[in-house]
């Protein structure tokens, strides 16, 4: 912040956004407090809110064993490992087929009878035909365990019948679900079908493209359904989910900038 002072920027904090509104080139940002601002472009990095789990021990070992939709960077370090995904909807299917190929033992943790009602059944065959991938039903987390700085065992619950079982485990992946900030500007730009922003090369594919872009050329990476406008780090769909990367698009998307202020 202190670095972003030196070079002019203004913060406004704490400070909340109501909506987007477009006129001409230039995109009015309605301000909570009643003001309105003013500018040709605009970058959103407002990211997303996970839904966290409360089992004793998670928070201590958040990013140290336990991760929340984090898959394919984390995959590499759980090679020969038995490793754990909580959640029975396609993101954690799809993150259990990938670990499938580092780890040793991959288990699905779900409190349901089976994946049935929750996941596409492409990838159900997937995991069936998977050797080192099985489903554990009925059950949740009781606790995480770990030494000082690492995950080291997991302690579940058998909804059922009320049984528990500690086992050892190097990693945990958390996929119940995240909701990005956008419900501001879902009347202005297009989002996927879990509200994140659809940037760059995610927009051609929708049907109604040619309709909604308002430009001769393509989308930039990072640009909206919008031009001038783009969405950098979680809140957009498809990103890594990472820190890295999160600061890696922002830096991108003002550059990005920088070519848009150009053309207007």
């Amino acid at each position: 912040m202190a670095q972003a002072l030196r070079f002019g920027v203004e913060f406004l904090s704490p400070q909340a956004v109501e909506g987007l509104v477009l006129r001409d080139h230039y995109k009015q940002i309605h301000m909570q407090d009643g003001r309105t601002l003013i500018a040709r472009s605009v970058v959103i990095a407002t990211g997303v809110d996970y839904r966290v789990l409360e089992a004793p021990g998670v928070a201590d070992f958040s990013g140290a064993g336990i991760y929340y939709g984090a898959a394919n960077t984390e995959a590499s370090t759980c090679r020969n490992q038995d490793v754990y995904v909580i959640g029975g909807g396609n993101s954690a299917g799809q993150a259990a087929m990938y670990l499938a190929q580092y780890a040793r033992k991959v288990v699905i943790v779900i409190r349901k009878p089976d994946l049935s009602t929750s996941m596409s059944a492409y990838l159900i065959e997937q995991i069936a035909a998977s050797p080192n991938i099985e489903v554990m039903p009925h059950s949740e987390l009781v606790a995480a365990k770990g030494s000082e700085d690492r995950l080291t065992h997991l302690v579940w619950k058998n909804v059922q019948d009320q049984n528990q079982l500690e086992v050892p485990a190097t990693a945990l992946f958390i996929f119940i679900g995240a909701k990005p900030y956008t419900d501001w500007v879902k009347d202005l730009l297009r989002t996927d079908d879990k509200g994140f922003i659809l940037t760059g090369r995610d927009l051609l594919g929708q049907p109604d493209f040619k309709k909604i872009w308002k430009n001769r050329r393509d989308p930039y990476l990072l640009e909206t359904s919008v031009p001038g406008i783009f969405a950098a780090g979680d809140v957009r769909s498809g990103a890594m989910n990472r820190v890295a990367s999160a600061v890696g698009e922002g830096a991108m998307a003002i550059s990005l900038v920088h070519r848009y202020l150009i053309e207007v």
